[in-house]
């Protein structure tokens, strides 16, 4: 059976596949839903290597509207 971070980690890269397919078919988006993709597919790797650690940046680093 498996885990919840193996869960997780599934979810993460079927959604990281979602973005590509959008994107490929959307080039005015493609570059954004790649980057998208990018950051689910990072995400899903520091679930499945390090289930019970700390991200490496906090959510609000990336977020415009905190600068």
């Amino acid at each position: 059976m498996a885990t919840n971070a193996q869960l997780s980690a599934n979810l993460l890269r079927n959604a990281a596949t979602f973005f590509r397919n959008v994107g490929s078919q959307n080039p005015t988006i493609e570059q954004q839903m790649e980057k998208n993709a990018h950051a689910y597919d990072i995400v899903a790797d520091l679930v499945e290597k390090d289930p019970t650690g700390e991200a490496p940046v906090s959510p609000q680093a990336n977020d415009p509207e905190n600068s």
